[in-house]
Formats: C-alpha cells, sequence, structure tokens
C-alpha cells in the first residue's frame, strides 16, 4: 500500500506541474517551446494507443498496447499503475455483470494468461470449474443504504409539499 500511496503522490506532484506550466502560458496555451518538447517524446504514439483502446473500453487492447512499447523509467510507473486500474475495473465489472464466464474470455478481459486468470479468481473468493472451464464471479456486496431517522424523513416530506403547496 505504501507504494501505492507514493505514486499517486507523484501523479498529483506531475498535475500540479502541468497545471502551473497551463496556467503560466499566455492564454492557456502552451508556448511552442512547450508544445514541440511534448510532442518530441517518442512514447506519445504509444500512448495515444492506449488512450484509443481505453476510449474505445477495449481491456484486451489496453493490456496489449501497454505491453508491446518498452516504457521509459518516467512513464512505465504510469502505465504498470494503468495496468493494474484497469484490471480492478474488469474485476469489478465482470463480478457484477456476469454468472459464469468462460475462462479464456475471462483471462483476455483481465489480461492474463488462462492459468495467471484461475489464480486470480481463486484469490479473489469466486469459483473456477477446470471440467466446464467456466469461472464463476462472486457478486459484490450492495452498497448499505443510510437510514434516515424518521423525524429527519418527516422534515424532509413537510418540506416537500410545502414546497408543492406554493
Amino acid at each position: 500500500m505504501p507504494a501505492a500511496v507514493t505514486m499517486e503522490e507523484q501523479f498529483d506532484k506531475l498535475l500540479e506541474q502541468s497545471e502551473a506550466q497551463e496556467l503560466e502560458a499566455p492564454g492557456g496555451v502552451a508556448t511552442p517551446q512547450v508544445y514541440a518538447q511534448l510532442l518530441a517524446n517518442p512514447e506519445l504514439a504509444a500512448i495515444w494507443a492506449v488512450g484509443q483502446h481505453i476510449w474505445q473500453r477495449d481491456f484486451p487492447g489496453i493490456y496489449t498496447a501497454i505491453a508491446a512499447h518498452q516504457w521509459s523509467e518516467n512513464i512505465l510507473p504510469v502505465m504498470e499503475a494503468l495496468r493494474e486500474s484497469t484490471r480492478q475495473r474488469a474485476y469489478s465489472l465482470v463480478a457484477q455483470a456476469y454468472t459464469s464466464i468462460a475462462v479464456e474470455d475471462f483471462a483476455a478481459f483481465v489480461g492474463y494468461s488462462v492459468d495467471e486468470a484461475v489464480k486470480g479468481v481463486l484469490s479473489q473468493g469466486w469459483q473456477a470449474d477446470p471440467t466446464t472451464r467456466m469461472v464463476m464471479p462472486k457478486k459484490p456486496d450492495p452498497p448499505p443504504v443510510a437510514l434516515v431517522p424518521n423525524e429527519q424523513q418527516l422534515a424532509r416530506l413537510t418540506d416537500y409539499v410545502a414546497f408543492l403547496e406554493n
């Protein structure tokens, strides 16, 4: 967890630096020097490819695009964090949407090999059937509903009725 906290702090620092450059630029437009420096980054095309897959919600494509490029040490932590957050999102979506899914489809969706996907399934407390090669996700617990005290509920109802009468 400390690594995730330090990564988040680094991302926040990068965000602040980018915002400062944007605010210092005349008219909010980057100067030609800053713009050229950003465009001269050889990793820009690979980053763009990853962004396109994210936009299209192509989970297998995201993992493929990230793995297809040898990232610099500046970009590598960002891409690793992106891969992991995408994987967690995929697990969450599968848990919400499926009662069972083929292990091959699930593996592609989370960016793992079939064996790694089965290990991940078991670590999540889900079930995997080796004979049918299906994964049975465990449904997430619904978020708790906040109960409103009776007096507060009555006050809201009174305000609502008074609003409708006026």
